[in-house]
């Protein structure tokens, strides 16, 4: 006597799944590509444009070029004239740190608390005083600062780099405080309710549940802070009259030659080199957070 299996019925399902297609790679059409080749080539034509000058640049700074230190071949010369320009460059390279840090706390800071009042408090001229806080965007930065001179005069801040840092920090609260109001909106208000059932505070739901939520926003805020403390010209020109406490900015435009002060251009562009590579760096390490910075008060749910 021998044991048989029983083969299981055939069913519907089983046979549709055999005949269902198997998954297979996109292919991609000539006409596809087609398509899309105008748009490669326009963001590669403007990639370039923007590229361009600052490939030039970093090559000229260390190529031989007449007029400069760097006339023996390809070298560092322009960078040891820069270096030893006046009180040094490390000297404008702190002035410029101290400046652009302590911009950068002020502005997360106080933008952080303002977006938080504006987004989740109640308040008699909330809108009002937000419109006023934004309508600071469309006056011009230069009539300003002899204004802020004045002030900055009268409380013993004329000549410093924190009345340097204030006044860049005031200049950066609008635009800071808008993106720090829409990351909050962003996030639900049940959030904040399930914290307050838990017997969290005000200042505990801030803390220890919505700054974590909107970090890519804050992150938004302080590179834009940075760069813009990093890069100002016109508030250290107006501001500052001490060469030692001259930012990188206006240390650079100082350059000049021993020779009827006739602009070294090599150490010029060694200096431009300088003051653009933090810049490129911290941006390329934050891309990430910055781009989602952006997108979070694009969508609410």
């Amino acid at each position: 006597m021998t044991n048989t299996l029983a083969r299981p019925p055939r069913t519907e399902t089983s046979s549709i799944a055999s005949v269902a297609p198997r998954p297979h790679r996109r292919r991609y059409s000539v006409a596809g590509i087609a398509l899309q080749m105008p748009f490669w080539v326009f963001t590669g034509a403007i990639a370039i444009i923007f590229l361009y000058p600052l490939v030039w640049t970093a090559v000229s700074s260390v190529a031989p070029l007449a007029g400069t230190n760097q006339t023996d071949g390809w070298g560092l010369g322009n960078y040891i004239t820069l270096a030893n320009y006046q009180d040094g460059i490390g000297q404008y390279i702190l002035n410029s740190v101290f400046v652009s840090l302590l911009t950068v706390v002020l502005t997360l800071v106080i933008s952080l608390l303002g977006g938080y009042a504006f987004a989740r408090f109640e308040f008699r001229g909330k809108n009002t005083l937000f419109l006023a806080t934004i309508a600071i965007l469309m006056v011009p930065y230069a009539t300003l600062l002899i204004p802020l001179y004045v002030l900055l005069n009268m409380v013993g801040l004329s000549n410093s780099l924190v009345g340097v840092a204030l006044v860049l920090t005031m200049f950066q609260l609008p635009f800071s405080t808008f993106m720090m109001r829409i990351s909050f909106e962003s996030i639900p208000r049940e959030l904040d309710e399930a914290a307050m059932v838990d017997g969290c505070t005000s200042w505990t739901v801030l803390w220890r549940v919505l700054v974590p939520a909107v970090k890519p926003g804050l992150i938004t805020v302080g590179l834009f802070a940075f760069l813009a403390a990093w890069n100002d010209f016109m508030a250290p020109l107006i501001l500052i009259n001490d060469s030692a406490r001259m930012t990188l900015p206006l240390a650079i435009s100082n350059l000049r030659g021993q020779v009827q002060g006739v602009v070294d251009y090599g150490a010029t562009e060694a200096g431009v080199v300088v003051l653009a590579l933090p810049c490129i760096l911290l941006f390329l390490i934050l891309q990430r957070h910055y781009v989602r910075g952006f997108m979070s008060g694009a969508f609410k749910g």
